[in-house]
């Protein structure tokens, strides 16, 4: 990392922001989806699209979490 230029570690940053966000969104989503496909097959409206959307959001933020921690990790090291 230390042979990059500031450009190039600007680029990897925001790659990974924008790859870290789609996957928080992308967790949400199919929780929001799945719940919803739940709720039509079990005729359960809407309790399962909100439980689905609560699993999301608690999935997002976990991989977030994490993330933080890997990234606090590699700055321990640096």
């Amino acid at each position: 990392m230390r042979d990059e230029t500031i450009h190039q570690q600007v680029g990897r940053a925001i790659t990974e922001g924008w790859g870290r966000s789609g996957a928080f969104a992308g967790s949400i989503l199919s929780g929001a989806i799945l719940g919803l496909l739940a709720d039509r097959w079990l005729g359960t409206e809407p309790w399962l699209v909100v439980i689905g959307s609560l699993v999301g959001i608690y999935s997002g933020f976990l991989n977030v979490w994490r993330w933080s921690k890997e990234l606090e990790g590699a700055d321990r090291e640096s």
